[in-house]
């Protein structure tokens, strides 16, 4: 029997509309309810969310989505 672990993908997405540091936490708590993120960080100062999620569970629009949900715009990141 073999079992393969589940792909987990960084996505980092640029926010708009921070005004405390109180906003992190509600990013951080609405995108965390989202099935298949394991992890995200966002960075008050650069209005940057790093999350780590399972690309065949969740896509980057559902992470946007659940961004918004929270109250912020956000957007992919581009280098």
């Amino acid at each position: 029997m073999s079992t393969t672990a589940p792909t987990t993908t960084r996505t980092l997405l640029r926010a708009e509309g921070f005004s405390c540091p109180s906003c992190v936490s509600k990013i951080e708590k609405q995108v965390r309810r989202v099935d298949g993120v394991s992890a995200i960080k966002v960075h008050f100062a650069s209005a940057r969310i790093e999350i780590d999620h399972d690309p065949s569970v969740v896509s980057v629009d559902d992470l946007v989505a659940a961004v918004a949900k929270a109250g912020y715009k956000s957007r992919p990141a581009t280098f």
